[in-house]
């Protein structure tokens, strides 16, 4: 299932990189020319050589503490994996050492990345997988999950469904049904991240249309006027990734260097970090 759901702009197919040193010209190249990028691995790949990387206090900086004080061992190296993907990703795009970023995390636990206040980040993690969305031009979400996850429309009709998409999901063969409520799920998912709101926007209160793609209302009407761009993307052969993304607008300017993207004021501060 690789289907973009839109009548916006589109999104950037996810870039597979599966160790620190990359590959990362496609990321700066979708985020200088498309606005947005998304990348994907295992926290498997990464983590051999993150384990020994002899910078990695100062990488994780903030979260070095997190790191250590995690008692589960799963746990621990799942976090320590994505937040090293998470500055990777920035640091290629922005074209700065991984290094000279830091992260910090908003009410209900999103990154983002101080003085980047152009640049929305989201995360999302299942199994093995990880999966990292940037956006210089609005708001991003990223949801990803087994695409052998069996979900089933008439256990989660209520929950998760408007009354059109239920129209549109209830005639369809078992089969389809239940890819297409994964698909539905994951991409509601990524649209309440993009949001900042998470679970606390139900997902009865707005819907998709599965044939157009376009967002709607609970009585099927549109709800975007073109702003919104959706994509589902099967990605390391056994998972489910959708991207939300939103076109605010901003500066379509290509420099994304970290002198043009960095908030005035932070530059310097930034530049007399030592390395």
């Amino acid at each position: 299932m690789d289907l973009e759901l839109t009548d916006g702009p589109g999104v950037a197919v996810p870039v597979h990189v599966p160790r620190a040193t990359g590959p990362w010209q496609r990321v700066h190249d979708d985020l200088a020319g498309r606005g947005h990028a998304v990348v994907h691995t295992t926290w498997g790949e990464w983590l051999p050589a993150a384990l020994a990387q002899p910078r990695l206090r100062r990488l994780l900086g903030r979260d070095w503490t997190r790191y250590r004080r995690t008692p589960d061992p799963t746990v621990r190296y799942r976090f320590l994996a994505s937040r090293l993907l998470i500055k990777y990703t920035a640091a290629a795009a922005l074209r700065v050492p991984p290094e000279a970023l830091d992260l910090a995390y908003r009410l209900g636990g999103r990154p983002y990345l101080p003085g980047f206040d152009q640049v929305d980040v989201s995360l999302t993690h299942t199994g093995d997988l990880l999966a990292v969305g940037l956006s210089r031009l609005g708001r991003i979400g990223v949801d990803a999950e087994p695409a052998d996850r069996r979900m089933r429309f008439d256990l989660l009709r209520a929950q998760m469904c408007t009354p059109t998409e239920a129209a549109e999901l209830a005639p369809l063969p078992e089969g389809r049904q239940t890819a297409e409520t994964l698909r539905l799920w994951t991409l509601k998912e990524a649209y309440t991240k993009a949001l900042g709101q998470g679970m606390r926007l139900g997902f009865t209160e707005f819907g998709f249309s599965l044939r157009t793609g376009r967002l709607q209302a609970p009585d099927g009407s549109p709800a975007s006027r073109g702003e919104w761009s959706f994509a589902t993307h099967p990605v390391q052969g056994r998972y489910l990734l959708s991207v939300a993304r939103h076109d605010a607008g901003l500066d379509p300017a290509h420099d994304t260097s970290a002198r043009t993207m960095l908030d005035p004021g932070f530059l310097s501060l930034m530049a007399s970090r030592p390395r």
